[in-house]
């Protein structure tokens, strides 16, 4: 018969042996799905774990007795998909935490909203109907233009990032970001069917934007330098054009962003500039206050003033956008607008005017 410590050796050896057996294949467990969390690519992420999952049950009772439950790669990509919905506004449309970049270098980088995309119907309550600018050459029409009051207009715009360094550690800045940008806004009388429903006006703005990051959790997040030209591509007597340097700094605070700038005009010869005078209407300078209570909608608002103090003039445009009740792909916008420079070639034409549309989601 087995002695008292015959048997304590007798069960401490099958003990060590049931702990031998057990903890290689939870090592092996462990690291495989290390390894699994360790792909960058959502495709094969998921499937190492289906892999996995398929190779043995979802839930093992260890020796101990306590579940061991395998990841749900549903639920972290919807996680890791939810903490994308919460990033702040200039995060998304600058970039900032570069979640927006490819991990493969070798392509392309894909469009960013740059403003504001949507179509609306709107209506002015003083038509430009004769346009007007003091340029050499230039005169006024003959006979005022048969306008509408009403007419649709849209605007599409988008930026792309040409380049970046990261870490850069310049002056308190971390990243730097080159970027390539357009908008395009039309205003087209499409109910003016007596005159063939023409494009009243189409402006053109090609950008070039070096973007310095900042890092910050709040306050001043992003400081950026621009080239741009604006232009409507008509000929004398409505051509309208200009180019400016800006400097321009973005701040956001919870759901408030507030992105303001200020800029110089190229200065362009005497005989071809188009609007000698147009700084003395659209000023030197334009801010953009912007809320996202919930970020499923809102509420923005640009201010923009010559700063004098003799001939005082301003633009003032109020926009907010909300979800629609159906589809996902538009949101139901309302613009109004005070003021000079609704498009360029009313630079110099005061005017209110009122819209209702749809805004476009981000992408």
């Amino acid at each position: 018969m087995p002695t008292p410590v015959s048997r304590r050796l007798y069960a401490g050896l099958l003990l060590a042996g049931l702990c031998t057996a057990i903890a290689p294949s939870a090592y092996s467990a462990n690291e495989e799905l290390l390894q699994c969390a360790a792909m960058h690519d959502d495709r094969e992420r998921l499937k190492c774990y289906d892999d996995l999952a398929s190779a043995q049950p979802h839930e093992d009772k260890t020796a101990a007795g306590a579940d061991v439950q395998l990841p749900d790669a549903k639920s972290h990509d919807a996680k890791e998909s939810g903490s994308k919905k919460q990033r702040s506004y200039l995060a998304r449309t600058w970039n900032l935490d570069g979640r927006g970049e490819h991990e493969d270098s070798t392509r392309l980088m894909p469009l960013k909203p740059h403003r504001q995309n949507y179509l609306i119907v709107r209506e002015t309550n003083h038509p430009n109907r004769l346009p007007y600018t003091p340029a050499v050459g230039a005169h006024a029409p003959l006979l005022p233009y048969d306008y509408d009051p009403a007419e649709t207009k849209f605007q599409f715009s988008v930026k792309a990032e040409i380049m970046n360094i990261r870490q850069i550690d310049f002056l308190d800045f971390k990243d730097f970001r080159l970027w390539g940008a357009y908008t395009q806004q039309s205003n087209w009388q499409s109910f003016n069917t007596r005159n063939s429903s023409p494009f009243r006006e189409t402006d053109y703005e090609p950008e070039l934007i070096a973007s310095f990051i900042t890092g910050k959790p709040s306050g001043l997040k992003l400081v950026n330098l621009g080239l741009v030209h604006q232009s409507n591509g008509k000929s004398l007597s409505e051509s309208r054009s200009w180019n400016r340097l800006y400097l321009q700094g973005g701040w956001e605070w919870n759901d408030i962003s507030l992105l303001a700038r200020g800029w110089w005009r190229i200065p362009e010869n005497q005989l071809q500039d188009d609007n000698p005078d147009i700084t003395n209407y659209l000023g030197h300078a334009d801010a953009v206050l912007r809320w996202e209570p919930n970020k499923s909608q809102s509420v923005s608002l640009l201010v923009r003033n010559n700063l004098s103090l003799g001939q005082n003039r301003g633009f003032l445009q109020l926009e907010w956008a909300t979800p629609l009740l159906i589809g996902k792909s538009a949101k139901l916008f309302v613009q109004a607008t005070s003021g000079y420079g609704e498009s360029l070639i009313d630079y110099n034409h005061r005017q209110s005017t009122v819209g209702m549309g749809v805004s476009f989601r981000e992408w």
